[in-house]
């Protein structure tokens, strides 16, 4: 016989991961009673080529984060190749905003560490627990979710907030109904595996004529090696079952042949992982008692490898908007309006550079796109190392 379990909190968090436990996370820092639940048991691994940028570990620093993420054995990557035409250029991890190096860490680790950062905060963490719709009051604001267990228990979570984290294919964006601003399809797949003993000192990016492969070194003295191609030159990789390596180690020996021949000679750890023709989109962020968070607003192709660091940024954002519509509840409708227009101003030169970069143009332009992409995210990290100061002004302008 299955029961009902209901309870009443502040916000309520669907989706545990970077985006949902970094917002958890600040809520609960500043106070407020939070619940997270996630469908899958964590901590646990899923897709992704988990490398972070400049803005996010200035994220992880100035949430008092980063030194844990390096203690559970990511290393710390001081230095950047690139590759053209077999020809590499290195250059050392300037110190900027704040931080002078880089990581990529499994995500089950860094997942886990903010969950953990995120309940030692205050927060409440339920997993093997399924969203599955929302609780509204008779004016149509979100007031709750109702869920059920892995036992088949229900639950009915109220909540003067409930935000969805719930990643690229977001329920919580459905149930919520929120309007698609934008949206296009990257003609484009990644495919990723993991490699030790390729020897790598840091991030390598590797560009060829409708090609864009790398390296990032993570736990374990291992790599995680992807290969980015237009779909139609990926098929078969897409098609080779239980002999996709092969597939992904021929394309890389085409496309990438020293790279190719570092991971033939490498030991390959994990079996080729990878997405194909992934949506990109900007969805409403916000409506009457619900936000969304992470994919489940944004998403954008991974060739700009961006999405932690997106995650990150927007769940200070939000966290900082909700914080002032609990306080202040007459100020949600400009709390949340200058989420809003933050999180669309700041992601725009990515989007716009992402779209560019998945259409392969050929390497010198290619190149020239990738500089852009550096100086948006170096102007991206200044703007996150003093975001406190500037959240203060934008959401107070709003008021």
């Amino acid at each position: 016989m299955t029961s009902t379990y209901r309870s009443h909190h502040d916000v309520v968090v669907v989706g545990a991961r970077c985006a949902g436990a970094a917002t958890a996370m600040l809520l609960a820092r500043m106070g407020h009673d939070v619940v997270m639940v996630d469908k899958a048991r964590l901590p646990s691994d899923t897709l992704s080529t988990h490398g972070i940028a400049r803005g996010g570990v200035v994220q992880l620093a100035r949430w008092g984060l980063l030194d844990d993420v390096l203690a559970s054995g990511a290393p710390a990557i001081e230095q950047v190749t690139f590759n053209l035409g077999g020809e590499s250029t290195t250059r050392r991890i300037k110190h900027r905003a704040g931080v002078d190096v880089l990581v990529a860490p499994r995500r089950h680790v860094l997942d886990g560490l903010l969950a953990d950062e995120a309940v030692e905060s205050g927060a409440d963490l339920r997993t093997g627990v399924t969203a599955t719709g929302v609780l509204q009051s008779a004016d149509g604001r979100v007031v709750g979710i109702t869920a059920r267990t892995a036992d088949g228990d229900r639950l009915e979570l109220s909540a003067r907030f409930v935000v969805g984290a719930d990643g690229l294919r977001s329920r919580m964006a459905e149930h919520f109904g929120a309007e698609v601003l934008e949206r296009f399809t990257s003609a484009c797949s990644t495919y990723y595996t993991y490699v030790a003993g390729l020897g790598s000192g840091g991030f390598e990016f590797h560009i060829a004529p409708g090609a864009f492969a790398g390296v990032f070194p993570t736990h374990g003295g291992e790599a995680c090696v992807w290969l980015c191609r237009p779909t139609a030159d990926l098929g078969s990789v897409r098609t080779a079952g239980a002999g996709r390596f092969a597939a992904f180690l021929k394309e890389m020996e085409l496309v990438m042949p020293g790279l190719g021949r570092r991971v033939h000679a490498g030991q390959v750890t994990a079996p080729v992982r990878g997405v194909v023709d992934l949506p990109n989109h900007i969805r409403r962020p916000h409506g009457p008692g619900w936000a969304l968070v992470g994919d489940a607003g944004y998403h954008r192709d991974p060739i700009t490898g961006h999405g932690i660091t997106d995650a990150f940024r927007d769940a200070e954002l939000l966290a900082t908007a909700l914080d002032r519509s609990i306080r202040e509840p007459a100020a949600e409708g400009d709390a949340m309006a200058a989420y809003q227009r933050t999180r669309d101003a700041m992601l725009r030169e990515t989007l716009d550079l992402t779209r560019a970069l998945t259409g392969f143009p050929p390497p010198d332009r290619f190149v020239a796109l990738q500089i852009q992409l550096s100086e948006a995210l170096e102007r991206e990290a200044e703007l996150l190392a003093a975001l406190p100061q500037r959240m203060a002004e934008v959401v107070g302008s709003a008021a």
